[in-house]
């Protein structure tokens, strides 16, 4: 019987790739395939080495998959070390187009409530999206997406436990959140840090997406240096409110991801809290906080204010409540903001993605 490559294909997709825990095919890892009489040779593509454990396991679960249909083959399989062409330089998340982070230069500026309503109106607009919290001392997310108290599951893939996010409103999430108890301290020192910022990324079971949005903790520390050594980001977006010692401290995140040895590309600046608008008065504004602060900054950093989010009750309530404003508010006006700030990153990524190379992964002395 004569056997065809496309038989073949479909008993390899009931082999988990390890790295992304999508079956080989649709993971892109499958390359060459020979038959010559009763001999097979394939080829697996990866962008990097597997663990020998990982390999060894890859290499029986596919000769085994092979054989199950077809038993009197003989099957070899190589495990090729190689970037694909025109890839980013490093592939530890294939199956994410764009990673955007979200940063900001001091705590309380509203990073986690744009982070999460940035990436529900990036699915609202038919993106495929995921969260990532990065505050590993502060994780807002489970609370702000209704997942407190739950739990991530593992899924075996060749002998190495994966995380699988939990499900928040259609995206995938995951946090430090998921797996600390709400009160307990989270007390870790620079290596661990990095450990788990890893684990969150190479460990976890991402889907297929367009965006993975990364919720960034204030300042410029072990955490931020450990995300762009890691994954090559996209773009950063910084957020601040309008009084210059928010400016200030968001400066200096800014001027990090401008490092040379960084060069992370800046898709411009949110203005969170610009002002506030009581609901008996929709038409008031009231700047609390004064005005231009997001405009000076984006002037510093040679980029753009991407749009102004203004105080409204119904933001603190969704982020409460577990259901964001985007989704919860009666408020249609509030609801357009998250929308059009969703569909200007959108573009900005675009513009990005054609006018410039992609990010390197950076290396860094710490």
């Amino acid at each position: 019987m004569k056997i065809d490559k496309n038989q073949i294909y479909e008993c390899l997709r009931e082999v988990a790739d390890p790295l992304t825990g999508k079956d080989l095919v649709s993971a892109g890892r499958v390359g060459e395939v020979k038959i010559s009489k009763d001999n097979l040779s394939c080829s697996l593509v990866y962008p990097q080495a597997l663990e020998p454990a990982q390999k060894s396991s890859l290499n029986f679960a596919c000769i085994q998959a092979i054989q199950n249909s077809f038993p009197k083959l003989q099957v070899h399989v190589h495990l090729e070390t190689q970037l694909a062409t025109g890839s980013p330089p490093s592939s530890i998340l294939p199956q994410v187009k764009n990673i955007v982070a979200v940063a900001s230069g001091k705590g309380g500026v509203g990073k986690s409530t744009v982070s999460t309503n940035l990436a529900l109106g990036l699915k609202a607009k038919g993106h495929k999206v995921g969260l990532l919290d990065a505050d590993l001392y502060g994780p807002s997310i489970p609370t702000m997406l209704g997942l407190s108290g739950q739990r991530p599951k593992l899924q075996d893939v060749h002998g190495k436990p994966k995380i699988i996010p939990l499900q928040a409103h259609g995206i995938p999430v995951m946090s430090i959140g998921f797996i600390v108890e709400p009160e307990q301290a989270v007390v870790l020192r620079g290596p661990r840090l990095a450990g788990i910022i890893k684990q969150f990324i190479a460990e976890c079971i991402w889907p297929d997406l367009d965006y993975l949005v990364v919720d960034l903790p204030p300042g410029t520390g072990d955490i931020q240096l450990t995300l762009v050594q890691t994954v090559p980001l996209t773009g950063v977006l910084l957020i601040t409110t309008p009084q210059q010692v928010a400016v200030d401290d968001a400066l200096k995140a800014m001027n990090m991801f401008r490092l040379e040895s960084v060069k992370v590309p800046l898709l411009g600046v949110i203005e969170n809290m610009a002002w506030f608008t009581p609901a008996e008065l929709p038409e008031n504004r009231y700047y609390l906080f004064g005005q231009g602060g997001g405009e000076r900054l984006a002037a510093a950093g040679d980029t753009q204010l991407v749009g102004q989010v203004p105080i409204v009750q119904d933001v603190m309530e969704g982020g409460e409540k577990g259901v964001p404003s985007l989704l919860s508010s009666s408020n249609e006006s509030l609801k357009e903001i998250w929308l059009d700030l969703a569909d200007k990153v959108h573009h900005l990524v675009d513009e990005r993605n054609k006018t410039l190379a992609p990010t390197r992964i950076v290396g860094i002395n710490t």
